[in-house]
């Protein structure tokens, strides 16, 4: 390289400096701002799952402490005095409460349980579906059957494993009202759809079994 070029290129690096030093001195402060973002975002990140993982295991130990009583007072006593720092912790105790509720022969508590987490839209749509659901079982034997296959079928729209057990609802209700041949085609509809899982395949199997016996039974007594 000739000392023409090797002058040439210093003299281009030299203003390259330059120019980047003074592109500092006008934007520096930019680039500490953006700095210190990223370490206070990533340090309150941080602090957050920490405090989040905290209130989980926290929650955690009180339901399991409270589940551990030998006595359902002592189980039931223990989960209300529960109360979790987010609606989703508050949700899950509630079910489980409600369950307790159930054992304990107080059905009307646990229904007003399930549906106070079925009308609280902060909750996951999940959550909602669940409590309207387990709701509609407990009330079975109060709640009239047009209501309750009304209910049922908003929830066979639901997503997931609901919706085949919301049909498999629906099913007992075509039998409870005498319709045989709809409760069958339900029940068939379950076995042929392989997402609907196995043991709820099976348990349509069984039913669907006593349903054409029941119906063999019947054309057998017209002759």
């Amino acid at each position: 390289m000739s000392n023409t070029d090797s002058f040439i290129n210093e003299v281009t690096e030299e203003v390259r400096r330059d120019r980047l030093f003074r592109y500092m001195q006008k934007y520096g402060w930019l680039a500490i701002l953006i700095i210190f973002a990223i370490v206070g975002g990533t340090a309150w990140s941080e602090w957050r799952s920490a405090q989040a993982r905290e209130e989980a295991e926290a929650l955690g130990d009180a339901i399991t402490s409270a589940l551990a009583q030998p006595e359902l007072a002592s189980r039931i006593r223990l989960l209300e005095e529960i109360e979790p720092e987010r609606r989703g912790g508050g949700a899950i105790r509630d079910f489980l409460l409600a369950a307790e509720k159930v054992r304990d022969s107080d059905t009307s508590s646990a229904v007003s349980i399930l549906d106070g987490i079925a009308s609280d839209g902060s909750l996951p749509e999940i959550y909602r579906h669940i409590a309207s659901f387990k709701a509609l079982i407990l009330q079975g034997d109060t709640l009239p059957i047009e209501e309750r296959r009304l209910s049922f079928e908003r929830l066979g729209g639901s997503a997931g494993m609901l919706r085949f057990l919301a049909q498999e609802q629906l099913a007992l209700l075509d039998i409870e009202e005498g319709k045989t041949q709809t409760a069958m085609e339900r029940f068939q509809a379950l076995i042929d759809d392989p997402a609907a899982g196995v043991i709820l395949q099976q348990r349509s199997r069984q039913i669907l079994t006593v349903l054409e016996g029941m119906n063999t039974d019947l054309s057998m007594d017209r002759y």
